[in-house]
């Protein structure tokens, strides 16, 4: 009897033991849950933090260039990828791109209807990439203030109300390039393939010969073509052009632009930085404008 009053004793205690066990994993897991979550949020908040140090260095730069000079191209100190940038528990990586020597899309449509000129342009970019140029007709019809669909697959309010779920067109210059996404037939790869070439900037800017890769300036410039383009690009690559006639000058025979399309500097650039401390990383995406003196303005920003 005593031997199994014993047996039952220690059964009874290692029991206690376990649910002690239990009782004690129950408390501290949660507890290191949450100490996890604060400190990684920490870290997620002083990584925003240094992002957004990042941005107002990256506008003391681009302010510094345009003191320094009113020539913009790829061989200053704001278009060299930097290297990564260590940083206390982390490290920064950044770049700046100049915006202008994108097609800016919003070109297309001024004062609310279509220029002709720059639709005929953004044609010859879409062939160039090997994209249906109807995609043209498709983004007009979006930002123009009209109801008329272009002729080729254009679409207005009537498209785009049959779809699920249906909005309304735009009518309106775009935000951001990310809004194509809307528009008919800009489907993901179309877009991916577009986007090293294009922007959306809120105001008309002329395209900066010493930045714009060799699409971009093909469609740009009557008669170049992607060869002449890319001879040009060659060409800058040991000297930049120092002025506009300096770039009139050595267009290839044949080649016509209008002085008031191209320029050789830039006030438009995309910062992109992120910062990565701890097991965190910040990003960030701001679309700055260098109009007048002092630090260029900020358009819009996205932080993730």
């Amino acid at each position: 009897m005593r031997v199994a009053q014993r047996g039952v004793a220690v059964v009874l205690a290692m029991g206690v033991v376990a649910l002690a066990a239990i009782a004690a994993i129950a408390i501290i897991v949660p507890q290191s849950i949450w100490l996890r979550h604060n400190q990684l949020t920490n870290e997620y908040v002083q990584a925003q933090v240094m992002v957004q140090a990042g941005v107002d260095w990256i506008r003391a730069v681009l302010s510094d260039d345009r003191r320094l000079s009113n020539v913009d191209h790829l061989g200053e100190a704001w278009a060299l990828r930097m290297p990564v940038m260590p940083i206390e528990k982390g490290e920064l990586v950044s770049h700046i791109d100049d915006q202008q020597g994108m097609f800016n899309l919003n070109n297309l449509v001024q004062d609310g209807k279509v220029s002709a000129t720059y639709l005929a342009r953004f044609k010859r970019l879409l062939a160039l990439l090997n994209l249906p140029v109807a995609l043209a007709d498709a983004l007009v019809d979006w930002m123009d203030a009209d109801s008329a669909p272009q002729p080729q697959e254009g679409a207005e309010d009537e498209y785009y109300l049959r779809l699920n779920p249906p909005y309304l067109a735009s009518n309106r210059p775009l935000t951001d390039v990310a809004e194509l996404a809307l528009v008919r037939g800009f489907d993901s790869s179309a877009r991916a393939r577009l986007h090293p070439f294009v922007t959306a900037l809120p105001r008309f800017t002329r395209i900066n010969v010493n930045t714009a890769p060799p699409e971009v300036l093909a469609a740009m410039i009557e008669g170049l073509g992607i060869n002449g383009a890319r001879t040009l690009v060659e060409q800058r690559q040991r000297a930049y052009f120092r002025d506009d006639a300096d770039f009139l000058n050595r267009l290839p025979q044949g080649a016509v632009v209008e002085d008031n399309d191209v320029s050789i500097s830039s006030d438009y650039f995309m910062a992109t930085l992120r910062v990565t401390m701890g097991d965190a990383q910040a990003q960030g995406m701001v679309l700055l404008a260098r109009m007048d003196a002092g630090w260029p303005a900020i358009i819009w920003r996205k932080y993730l």
